[in-house]
């Protein structure tokens, strides 16, 4: 008897083994971006100590080992990297290219007794191994050594990027980031396949680039009066006020982070933002404008009135004097140290939100527009644009611009990242330039990402769900002219990298599905699950992220003087509970049953709260009946 229940004990234990091992294998395959194709093999591929990483040529030993340190690290396995085809654990580039995966691809294949990832080039190499690594349990985040089974799913993966333009834009200018926050945020984009940093180094706000021809800019542009409070309400800049606040990147710091790029297969795009949002730049060499006046490196006050046409007015002047050519001698010393320090073919020069009030007003202005036979102010922008570019050219670089340089003509090579929308693109490609798709409506991870009484106040909002769903090539549009796509964080309302974070993840993994993922791969309900597993990966390495997606979706509508409440949640399975009788909700109040709820007449408050298996998961989201009115139609 004594036998039998030993036994059985034994068959239990085998049994709890074999499902965890189903458990492992059916749940494993979370991938963020999708891969191409993706085929479940029987198996799993068990990591230990002493094995063995080869790479068959020298383009790969690189690639081989980053992967024994990133794997090293939380198991404390010791693995040997060696070169050859003799490792358990292979990264091999193939003798004959394999077309179908093109440069970036890579065929990753895992079985029980070997990993191998193959690819073209170390590009490719690279990404299997971003792949591989998400295979690997959640612990392989771990900054230190812990404990784990370290197993693998036995798949054959075989994986190439939609587009070449896979980019996220940073602005140091608005709030200064350290030269090891700039190489944390590579590194954390690099895990997702994006390849393309876009670095925002100049504008009103500061002069985050040292030009050794032109020192002014780092030593008055770099630094502004210390404020608090919101961006764009704050108190104006003092004479003779101490400017503690900002920083710079020495030239030796570029170097330093464009070869840790490199390393990551990214390319960093630097971009110097003219001829408007130059008061940092004025603040150095005020000559360069065109009233000449004094003006501070702007610490985030109301500067400008926006009149909700896309028309504004500037309070203060921040930009260039087209008509001026000391100006063009000071961009053509600002490009050719630039230039020299980034090997990338771009140099965004910005030209967007361009106030031309004061080169109307400008006699030089006016002489150069009736030498120049044009009638129209905005066409300024369009002579600037093309100086800039005859400058960018001499230096062996290509003009990359908002889509505002579309405005006034600019030459067919020039390059338009298209952020009003998608219309800037369209129009680009139609006329035959190379266009990166950037729209606010889905890319501008900066906005706010849940209810807005919650999150951190800014102008507009955008979730994941609708970044998500983010088309880069419009209907119409030759496809062969979309380069690809950008998210942008600007960061006016982020001063610190922990912030920086919680603005774009999970958005920016959203988006580096839909710039990498075939189109037709695309599944919210399947990126949703995944995303909740890369929470839990974030976690242990100590990456920040919004949990706005577990809150609750409140719209309102009017229907005879009455206020009509929808409520809905970006991802499935959450219940909704709510109360209007001035209680707290929990899972015993009313459960929203999908059907727009009318509000009775009187002073209501509406609570609303999500659960999932009987849990809080949500944000609490109160709302007066105020609240509710204002949001009407919205």
């Amino acid at each position: 008897m004594k036998l039998l229940g030993n036994m059985k004990k034994i068959l239990i234990i085998f049994l709890v083994c074999i499902l965890s091992l189903a458990k492992a294998q059916n749940n494993a395959i979370q991938i963020i971006p999708q891969p191409v194709e993706v085929q479940k093999q029987n198996g799993v591929f068990q990591l230990r100590n002493g094995q063995n990483i080869s790479f068959n040529k020298s383009e790969g030993r690189a690639v081989a080992e980053m992967l024994a340190q990133k794997l090293g690290t939380p198991s404390g396995f010791n693995l040997k990297v060696q070169q050859g085809t003799a490792g358990v654990i292979q990264v091999n580039i193939y003798d004959t290219p394999n077309e179908k995966i093109g440069k970036e691809g890579y065929i990753l294949e895992v079985s029980p007794s070997k990993i191998t990832i193959a690819a073209n080039q170390s590009v490719g190499l690279f990404y299997g191994v971003q792949s591989l690594l998400q295979l690997f349990p959640k612990e392989i985040e771990s900054k230190s050594m812990t404990s784990t089974n370290w197993i693998v799913p036995a798949v054959k993966i075989t994986d190439y990027p939609r587009f070449g333009w896979r980019g996220i834009m940073l602005d140091v200018s608005r709030h200064f980031f350290s030269k090891e926050d700039v190489k944390k945020y590579i590194d954390q984009i690099a895990r997702y396949k994006y390849n393309t940093f876009h670095w925002h180094l100049t504008d009103d706000n500061g002069w985050r680039i040292e030009i050794k021809s032109l020192p002014k800019l780092t030593e008055v542009g770099a630094w502004r009066v210390a404020r608090t409070g919101h961006f764009g309400g704050r108190a104006e800049p003092k004479e003779g006020e101490p400017t503690p606040y900002g920083g710079f990147y020495t030239q030796e710091d570029i170097k330093e982070i464009v070869k840790y790029a490199q390393e990551r297969n990214i390319t960093i795009v630097p971009e110097i933002d003219v001829p408007g949002h130059s008061m940092a730049a004025l603040a150095a060499y005020p000559e360069l404008s065109c009233t000449k006046q004094k003006v501070f490196v702007n610490p985030g006050t109301p500067f400008s009135e926006w009149y909700g046409n896309g028309t504004f007015k500037m309070l203060v002047e921040n930009t260039l004097n087209p008509s001026d050519e000391k100006v063009y001698e000071f961009l053509d010393k600002v490009f050719t140290e630039v230039a020299q320090l980034f090997p990338n073919p771009y140099i965004h020069v910005g030209g967007d939100e361009c106030y031309k009030g004061y080169w109307a007003q400008d006699a030089g202005c006016q002489a150069l527009m009736k030498k120049l036979n044009i009638r129209h102010v905005e066409d300024l922008q369009g002579y600037f644009m093309n100086r800039v570019e005859k400058i960018l050219e001499a230096k062996g670089k290509k003009l990359l611009g908002w889509d505002e340089i579309l405005e006034g003509g600019i030459s067919p090579k020039a390059t338009v990242m298209s952020w009003r929308g998608v219309k800037g693109g369209i129009e680009a490609a139609h006329l035959g330039h190379d266009v990166v798709m950037t729209p606010t409506t889905f890319a501008y991870i900066d906005y706010m990402q849940g209810e807005a009484t919650i999150e951190p106040s800014i102008y507009a909002g955008l979730r994941t769900k609708k970044s998500y769903s983010f088309e880069p090539v419009p209907d119409g549009v030759e496809a062969k002219y979309i380069l690809g796509g950008q998210a942008n964080l600007w960061t006016e309302q982020i001063p610190t990298l922990r912030h920086a974070e919680y603005m774009s993840y999970p958005r920016a993994w959203a988006l580096a599905e839909v710039y990498w993922s075939p189109k037709e791969a695309k599944n919210w309900d399947s990126f949703s699950q995944k995303m909740e597993k890369h929470f839990d990966r974030s976690d242990i390495a100590n990456i920040n992220y919004s949990k706005a997606i577990y809150d609750a979706i409140v719209r309102t509508s009017k229907k005879d003087g009455k206020i009509i409440v929808e409520m809905d949640s970006e991802i499935a399975g959450l219940d909704i509970y709510y109360t209007i009788d001035d209680t707290m909700p929990d899972r015993f109040s009313t459960k929203h049953n999908g059907k727009p709820l009318e509000l009775p007449e009187g002073a209501i408050t509406l609570r609303v709260i999500t659960y999932r298996n009987n849990k809080p998961i949500g944000n609490l989201i109160i709302l007066t009946r105020a609240d509710l009115e204002r949001r009407v139609g919205r």
